[in-house]
């Protein structure tokens, strides 16, 4: 199995990290960490060095409660970064739901477009959608998001009844719509949406049941990090003053991320790279029988 986008057919036989590189101040995780295209293309090396195999640069926060961004606004945020990024000689991707913005950025070099709405909004009623930006790129990759409502009202309201056969059914509706506008299905990701206007115990039966999404035939990007749901099942943990560089929220994504895998994501969208390199490794390790190796051969050291 294999992803196509504009640059890059990336093998999907091994899962993919794509590192989250967010040119926001408001991201609910490390926003106003990387907003100057400095710091946010230090960062992309940094995770490029962890070992990511994607980046995937957002300008608009699409927290709980997040107000909308204008276009304006949003394209001056990524643009300067994405210019250089574009040359970092890995697939770069785009989150972002405009589609005047993903015009922009595929015509700078992007090769994913990564969008929570699926390519449904329309900045007016009779205006562009992403749909029709898609089509005109045919070569571009790109992942399709379930959300419920949206980012400013998706938790005031959550989801109500089975989360699995409705996400099911609306990925299901959005692939055969693709492919009904001659979009390749070897383009297209789907992303069941964790944290999208779903319960704790939604997104967690998301993961329980997450092999459900491989009936669909399309690769699964799952985006577990550092999601308010992780939190909420931890309850309270003292703050440990030697681990005060890493985020409280890292393990319990790095956990997420492994089951994610363990359960046929191809792709998982991260904050925490090197550790999620590391985790995904043991997991490799496991399954493809190398750890004997590796063991036989430290006991013959010894």
């Amino acid at each position: 199995m294999y992803w196509q986008t504009s640059r890059f057919r990336i093998d999907l036989n091994k899962p993919k990290v794509m590192g989250i590189v967010n040119v926001t101040p408001d991201s609910f995780s490390d926003g106003g960490s990387y907003v100057t295209v400095k710091d946010a293309l230090k960062h992309s090396e940094k995770l490029l060095q962890d070992g990511a195999d994607i980046l995937d640069f957002g300008g608009e926060s699409t927290r709980p409660g997040a107000l909308p961004l204008s276009f304006e606004e949003e394209k001056s945020r990524l643009v300067p970064v994405v210019k250089e990024a574009v040359r970092l000689g890995v697939p770069i991707s785009v989150d972002t739901y405009k589609p005047e913005l993903m015009q922009v950025v595929l015509d700078l070099g992007v090769d994913i477009i990564n969008d929570i709405w699926s390519l449904r909004w329309r900045s007016t009623p009779d205006g562009l959608d992403g749909r029709q930006v898609i089509v005109l790129n045919s070569g571009c990759g790109l992942c399709v998001m379930h959300m419920h409502r949206e980012p400013s009202t998706m938790q005031l309201e959550p989801m109500g009844g089975d989360v699995i056969s409705q996400v099911l059914l609306f990925l299901e509706h959005t692939i055969q719509d693709l492919k009904g506008l001659g979009i390749d299905l070897t383009r297209i990701v789907i992303d069941p949406g964790i944290g999208f206007g779903k319960t704790t115990t939604q997104n967690f039966a998301l993961l329980k049941h997450q092999r459900e999404f491989l009936r669909l035939g399309q690769p699964l990007l799952c985006g577990w990090s550092r999601k308010s749901s992780l939190a909420a099942v931890l309850g309270d943990v003292a703050p440990d003053p030697l681990r005060a560089s890493a985020h409280p929220r890292m393990i319990p994504s790095v956990a997420a991320a492994l089951l994610a895998v363990e359960r046929g994501a191809s792709i998982v969208r991260v904050h925490d790279v090197l550790q999620t390199v590391q985790a995904l490794k043991v997991l490799d390790a496991i399954n493809s029988g190398e750890h004997k190796a590796f063991i036989e051969s430290r006991s013959n050291q010894d």
